[in-house]
């Protein structure tokens, strides 16, 4: 413990002392009609300077798709005089992006208490760090806290495995945090281990899947960058190596899988949020990943990459509108699951292939996983569609993670049943 808290404190040290402030800064929504539309959105950004949220490049648009973007407070009054001189009809998503970023946290003092041991709230990553260190020690006989390496500026990283060490043998792999922005994806992975090893020899179905399988549970993939998000940026994505010949920072670690890399959108471009590093797997933190992938691919049967948002939950592949070869059975749990999920608030998902649920995608965990072997590969986007984005509110994570754990259920027990 003495050596983690070390750790903790060497790495909080990297970060900075302020936040950027994002006061009077919109999100604005658009779905561009026609040609004349995506080609205008491309326009307003040699202009002014967007930073688009979804889809998150401009080689993505195309007509029809909801475009979101965040512009500052001095380029807001433009884009809404540009929009309405060309007729584009739009939506203000956030008036005030920081009041917005505020509004995330539940302001009840009295539900601040024991915030560590809360599921229903964000926490930083030494809060998840010190949680992992505590639920490893205080349920040993269910949970393992296994190093599998470090990011870039020193963090170390854990796969936090849960299930009966003694009957379990078959893996699924949780992959939460990817992308830094997205809070949710790191507070289901959270609420998921908290909510499993409470329920065993309690709850039938949650006692059967952790005696027949073993969960391999990345909390943050991507530590840097989420420090980042707390200690100076919000909206941050990439994780925060330097790239090569640039001032940007920032490698998409979602691009940076050997999975069609060459292809890879923007792979000259640094500054883009999609940029996938200078090579595949250049990243210390996709090393780990696929070390610990490749040691145990035997044993592992799915994998399922959580992210946020658009309420999506998708196969292989990302990078080709190929399929897959099993992908009957992958649109049978696809359609199991997204039925599952909205059953409890009644929640709408849309399933499919990466590439045409929502664009082409080069590099991804998912794509890579499934070529390795891991045959029922799953990216799943979380809450919401667009109301909050990846400002998701704290009241909002108990219902996302409740929903999201049937799903991830009903994912566990066709592997279960498939594999057996």
């Amino acid at each position: 413990m003495k050596c983690l808290l070390l750790l903790i404190f060497a790495a909080k040290s990297l970060t900075v002392p302020y936040k950027l402030q994002f006061d009077n800064e919109k999100v604005f929504r658009i779905t561009p009609q026609n040609k004349e539309e995506v080609d205008f959105i491309k326009h307003l950004a040699t202009v002014t300077e967007l930073n688009f949220w979804t889809p998150q490049s401009l080689s993505h648009l195309i007509p029809n798709i909801t475009v979101d973007f965040h512009a500052n407070a001095e380029d807001s009054a433009t884009i809404i005089s540009l929009l309405e001189q060309k007729r584009i009809d739009y939506r203000i998503i956030f008036q005030n992006l920081q009041e917005a970023i505020e509004n995330q946290f539940d302001k009840d003092k009295h539900k601040q208490k024991d915030r560590l041991l809360r599921s229903s709230r964000y926490h930083t990553w030494e809060e998840l760090a010190a949680w992992a260190h505590h639920v490893s020690v205080k349920y040993p006989k269910l949970v393992s806290l296994v190093p599998i390496g470090k990011t870039y500026e020193g963090r170390p990283m854990h796969v936090l495995k849960v299930g009966n060490k003694v009957t379990s043998k078959k893996g699924i792999v949780l992959e939460c945090g990817a992308h830094a922005r997205e809070w949710i994806s790191p507070a289901f992975c959270k609420w998921f281990v908290t909510k499993a090893i409470k329920a065993y020899n309690k709850d039938k179905d949650m006692t059967n899947l952790l005696d027949s399988v073993m969960f391999h549970v990345i909390p943050v993939f991507n530590i840097d960058g989420y420090v980042w998000t707390w200690t100076h940026n919000r909206m941050w994505r990439k994780n925060r190596s330097p790239s090569p010949n640039s001032k940007c920072i920032g490698t998409d670690l979602n691009r940076n899988f050997n999975i069609a890399w060459q292809a890879a959108y923007d792979k000259k471009n640094p500054c883009s949020d999609i940029y996938p590093g200078s090579g595949p797997e250049s990243e210390m933190e996709t090393k780990a990943i696929t070390s610990y992938i490749r040691d145990n691919v035997s044993s592992l049967k799915a994998y399922l990459s959580l992210h946020a948002y658009g309420q999506m939950l998708m196969y292989p592949y990302g990078y080709t509108v190929k399929k897959p070869s099993n992908q009957k059975k992958l649109e049978e749990i696809a359609s199991s699951a997204v039925k599952a999920l909205s059953r409890l608030y009644g929640t709408q998902y849309t399933y499919g292939p990466i590439a045409s649920t929502i664009y082409l995608v080069t590099g991804s965990s998912v794509d890579w996983v499934y070529d390795e072997g891991v045959k029922y590969s799953f990216a799943i986007e979380l809450r919401d569609k667009g109301t909050y984005g990846f400002l998701l509110p704290e009241d909002q994570i108990k219902p996302t993670c409740m929903e999201t754990m049937l799903a991830v259920k009903e994912i566990a027990s066709f592997v279960i049943n498939l594999e057996s």
